[in-house]
């Protein structure tokens, strides 16, 4: 269930730097448009630190961390979706993605060119935002086309269903409207989630500002907050610059470098963070001797769900979980521990999973 997040952007803002820093790649990041003419994909694990003391507790032989998969496309231009620049080209790759991540340039530099001859991230963002509306309306339309003659003729709810919801995104999207500010019931929610169409996404937007700009906020990022806050979209204030350095430090190194620059956590941490706010994610863990583990979870799954994300037979065959707080087990050192005060709870089907628990599932085969 490892997360998934698109990333785009106009071609010359830090976007494949950015790709390049926080998964550790080495693709083309220059100072021209369309350097990247392929799609890069990258995993990066999620280093949660209240793992690694489980792992610690347990004396755990592997710790396994969740992980978030990064998708950098090539940089979309105005016209985009009539078959200007490579950008259009590659949307599908981002289209299975759980958000987007929309990278707009938020300083000036007069040795960078920016493809648009100015700095303006809020018109960036109009011209990626459009080119996305517009993929999307070619997706639709096709859908509809196919859809028409049976739509015509059948009564069937599910069909009709689809039908409806078709004509709504069509008149959304022709009025220039992001689908995910659009709202659905439930069957709308799973049909569209099938149709993979891209402003249904969730949207990041990631204010890549200069290195000496990092703690404060300039007019520039100023604009894309105001955007992010209408549009019910996140907002992560980035040096790409920075991350590119951290990169390229050991661990030990990337803390001294950090707390020099007066940064409290790397871009990528942000990033994260970011995300699993924007998606309702949570984690919990399994521990043991063999291996800890954390596990993503959507925000209101039930232990049984959650019991599936490891294996479909444990949702099956679910029978109770032994759950307790993993700050529990750190303040009082081992599960026995935690089982003599009483914490070890016996939860049932109903239970739903809460962020930092430890779980034992119990299931029949």
């Amino acid at each position: 269930m490892g997360l998934q997040i698109g990333i785009v952007g106009l071609p010359n803002v830090g976007k494949s730097t950015l790709f390049n820093a926080i998964t550790n790649s080495k693709v083309e990041a220059e100072n021209y448009p369309f350097a990247t003419i392929d799609a890069n994909v990258g995993v990066v694990e999620v280093k949660d630190p209240r793992l690694n003391k489980l792992s610690e507790i347990f004396q755990s032989k592997k710790t396994i961390y969740t992980t978030i998969e990064f998708v950098d496309i090539a940089g979309l231009i105005a016209g985009a979706s009539k078959g200007e620049g490579l950008g259009n080209a590659f949307l599908a790759n981002i289209r299975e993605t759980d958000a987007i991540c929309e990278v707009v340039r938020c300083f000036d530099n007069k040795d960078i060119t920016h493809v648009e001859g100015s700095v303006d991230p809020i018109r960036d963002i109009e011209i990626i935002n459009l080119e996305l509306i517009l993929a999307d309306e070619a997706s639709v339309k096709k859908r509809i086309d196919k859809l028409a003659p049976k739509a015509k003729t059948s009564k069937e709810r599910a069909i009709q269903t689809e039908w409806n919801l078709l004509q709504k995104l069509k008149a959304a999207l022709s009025d220039g409207k992001l689908l995910n500010s659009l709202e659905y019931d439930e069957d709308e929610s799973l049909l569209l989630k099938s149709f993979q169409l891209l402003t249904s996404k969730k949207f990041i937007y990631v204010a890549n500002v200069a290195e000496d700009e990092i703690e404060s906020e300039n007019d520039y990022v100023k604009k894309v907050r105001a955007f992010a806050d209408a549009n019910n979209a996140g907002l992560v204030v980035i040096s790409a610059h920075i991350e590119e350095e951290l990169s390229e430090l050991a661990d030990e190194d990337k803390q001294v470098f950090m707390e020099e620059l007066g940064i409290k956590q790397s871009g990528l941490s942000t990033l994260v963070e970011a995300g699993y706010k924007l998606l309702g994610l949570k984690t919990y863990f399994t521990a043991g001797p063999q291996e800890a583990r954390a596990w993503q979870f959507k925000d209101g799954m039930n232990a049984p769900q959650c019991a599936g994300i490891i294996h479909t037979d444990f949702e099956k065959g679910f029978i109770k979980a032994d759950v307790y707080k993993c700050e529990d087990i750190f303040a009082l050192g081992s599960e026995s521990a935690v089982k003599d005060a009483g914490k070890i709870r016996l939860e049932g089907k109903t239970y739903i999973m809460q962020d930092g628990d430890v779980c034992f599932f119990k299931f029949n085969n």
